[in-house]
């Protein structure tokens, strides 16, 4: 794993690394199903090294894993998400059995095809109706009934922790009826069960969850990352670092049978609204930054304008950095492996974002910036053979007026 970073520009005096034992830490969690095992797996490396938390958000399962982290002391918070992964995925471990044949794809498919039909122990059941049969004119909102979720929350997190806001908690959901998306956040209201399931209510799969008359559905149907949010929300005047850990990839190979092309279908929807938002949103800030660094360069007479002093006031913040971690599936991983459970793949996806974050932690030297004194810098993790680099828009200097 290596990092890519924007190149150096005349805007990019060079700058110290954000302190991360000073720094506001923040851990960003985007929606993927069973891939979240690979975030629990991250989480679990960050412990090692880092025992405190700042914030944690997420969307879909990401909310879940978030709620496993702010809803438990920092000691029980690994133990809980692995109690989490192992009681929703089931059958053999890394070790095929026998009687396979060795064909890990078919023995995913398989798996995926045995949750749709049976349901995920502790997560979700389907629904055993006779209105089924009437098809899209079913007078039902989904598929399968997720009460199974509310009972494994209730047992495996502390809401009273939560809405303590020890760790700052947010999690994504969307209005059905507006269409908006928004936040649910312990700094304004209580969160309990029910707003950590309304940010996973996909659908048709999930039905919409009702908290205080309204009704909500995953929040990944607007965006599948809470990144824009926190950097919203932040206080402006402390540094910031944030750990971004997606689950589905940008980068992929042409697909050479229709389950390759909707799995890539599936990739491409996901990740490009996090690219997207990350690279919009650096670019913003890194474009105030500017601005206010122009301001700075104005005559004297004219910066104590009261109307340049309060734009210049909404410009500033302290330095951003962005360690953006992406999950690489396996070749045998196709369009059902945000829902195929088996316990040997969510053994892989933990063991996978342990190694990843692992790697990470030990080369602080790929963390090495050179970045606006201000600005963000955003760091893509990526395999060896799949370099990106991403461009936040940085402008040229401005002499000074004389």
């Amino acid at each position: 794993m290596t990092a890519t970073k924007k190149p150096r520009t005349a805007a990019h005096a060079a700058r110290p690394r954000v302190d991360i034992t000073t720094a506001r830490k923040a851990l960003v969690l985007q929606g993927g199903g069973a891939l979240g095992a690979y975030q629990a797996g991250v989480y679990a490396g960050v412990f090692e090294k880092h025992k405190t938390l700042d914030w944690v958000a997420g969307v879909s399962i990401g909310a879940v894993n978030a709620a496993l982290i702010a809803g438990n002391p920092p000691e029980r918070r690994v133990d809980r998400l692995r109690e989490f992964w192992d009681l929703v995925s089931s059958g053999p471990t890394q070790r095929l059995p026998a009687w396979w044949g060795g064909d890990r794809a078919a023995l995913n498919q398989w798996s995926a095809a045995a949750v749709a039909m049976f349901g995920v122990p502790g997560f979700f059941e389907p629904r055993r109706t006779p209105a089924l049969l009437l098809g899209g004119s079913a007078p039902l909102l989904s598929y399968y009934d997720t009460s199974p979720l509310k009972s494994t929350l209730e047992r495996l997190v502390d809401f009273d922790r939560i809405n303590h806001c020890e760790t700052r908690f947010s999690v994504g959901a969307v209005n059905v009826r507006t269409g908006n998306s928004l936040y649910f956040d312990n700094t304004v209201q209580r969160i309990g069960p029910e707003h950590i399931m309304a940010s996973g209510a996909l659908p048709p799969g999930f039905a919409p969850v009702h908290i205080d008359g309204e009704d909500y559905w995953d929040g990944g149907i607007v965006s599948n990352t809470p990144l824009q949010y926190v950097l919203d929300m932040h206080p402006r005047s402390e540094t910031l670092m944030v750990l971004q850990v997606d689950l589905f990839s940008a980068h992929g190979a042409m697909p050479r049978t229709l389950a390759e092309t909707m799995e890539r279908q599936k990739d491409i929807t996901y990740s490009s609204r996090t690219r997207m938002n990350t690279d919009a949103l650096a670019s913003n800030m890194n474009l105030q930054q500017a601005i206010a660094d122009l301001i700075g360069k104005l005559p004297a007479a004219l910066q104590k304008d009261p109307s340049v002093q309060a734009v210049c006031g909404q410009l500033n913040h302290e330095p951003i950095e962005i360690v953006h971690l992406i999950y690489r599936d396996k070749p045998y991983e196709l369009d059902s492996k945000d829902y195929e459970f088996s316990r040997a793949s969510v053994d892989e996806h933990w063991d996978a974002g342990l190694r990843d974050i692992r790697n990470t932690l030990d080369h602080p030297e790929w963390l090495q910036s050179a970045a606006l004194p201000n600005g963000v810098t955003t760091f893509d993790l990526t395999e060896p053979n799949a370099r990106r680099v991403r461009h936040p828009m940085a402008l040229p200097q401005v002499p000074a007026a004389r």
